[in-house]
């Protein structure tokens, strides 16, 4: 996983998703976020990576929060960052 968090270029195709909203919000933590977090931070956000896409969509939207409670946190941070965007 070292490997992974360090290499944005992978990362960035992970956050290539079938939905256009989950591409923008995840897209958009990574490149304004990503960088600054914490390694523990990176690899929930690597680890979250791996969820379906209706998963993180129902998580990233607010519609459910997961059981994970780290995977909550990076969503909720995914969150904020988008509104703070607004």
């Amino acid at each position: 996983m070292n490997y992974i968090i360090n290499k944005l270029s992978k990362l960035h195709q992970a956050c290539r998703r079938g939905m256009l909203e989950l591409d923008v919000l995840l897209g958009n933590y990574l490149k304004d976020v990503y960088p600054g977090l914490s390694i523990d931070d990176k690899k929930l956000f690597v680890e979250l990576l791996d969820y379906s896409d209706p998963e993180l969509f129902a998580w990233l939207l607010g519609h459910q929060v997961p059981e994970n409670r780290g995977l909550a946190k990076i969503t909720e941070a995914i969150r904020c960052h988008a509104r703070s965007r607004i």
